[in-house]
């Protein structure tokens, strides 16, 4: 993110930390869409997905005192969200299992994602199974290694690293159906 921006950022959070609503709404515009997109790679229905971003917004401003500026407010408010989502995933009882029985794919595969619309990955993953699909979102599309995803869900770092493969081989699978219809 450019310099000006940042400090255009700034001025907005100083400016909503004294309670304006207009920079609140700004900040509001600026961040939703992304993260918007963060979550409903998480929690696949789109009502929920949006509840829960008002949620995180609400949550974000109540204690924007709390941010420091040591990462980017972007980040700070993406790491919101995904708690938040991860909170409404663990009240809808979605429990992490060990799965330690899986066939595990072969590194020989091409990799499941060459030469595919983007579109039908995206939806694709809506619907894998909730546990693997959050775990492969904060790993794949989030960045976060099986050792911080498995201390953010309260899982092992075995099952962390399970589930990814499991979501992995479920997609391809998934993928290959597809494309099979598509030709």
């Amino acid at each position: 993110m450019g310099e000006k921006n940042v400090e255009i950022h700034a001025k907005l959070i100083d400016e909503a930390l004294k309670g304006s609503q207009q920079a609140m709404y700004r900040l509001y515009k600026l961040y939703v869409q992304a993260m918007y997109n963060t979550c409903i790679r998480m929690v696949p229905n789109q009502y929920d997905a949006e509840d829960i971003i008002q949620e995180s917004f609400v949550k974000a401003f109540n204690n924007l005192h709390s941010f420091r500026g040591d990462s980017s407010f972007g980040s700070w408010l993406k790491r919101i969200v995904i708690n938040q989502s991860i909170t409404f995933l663990r009240k809808k009882k979605q429990d992490f299992l060990e799965v330690d029985c899986l066939e595990l794919p072969s590194d020989e595969d091409e990799d499941i994602t060459s030469g595919i619309n983007p579109t039908m990955i995206h939806d694709s993953i809506k619907t894998l199974p909730k546990k693997a699909r959050v775990v492969l979102n904060l790993y794949l599309l989030e960045g976060y290694r099986h050792k911080e995803i498995a201390k953010i869900l309260n899982i092992t770092e075995s099952t962390s690293k399970s589930q990814y493969l499991r979501a992995k081989q479920l997609l391809r699978e998934k993928l290959k159906k597809e494309i099979r219809y598509e030709y």
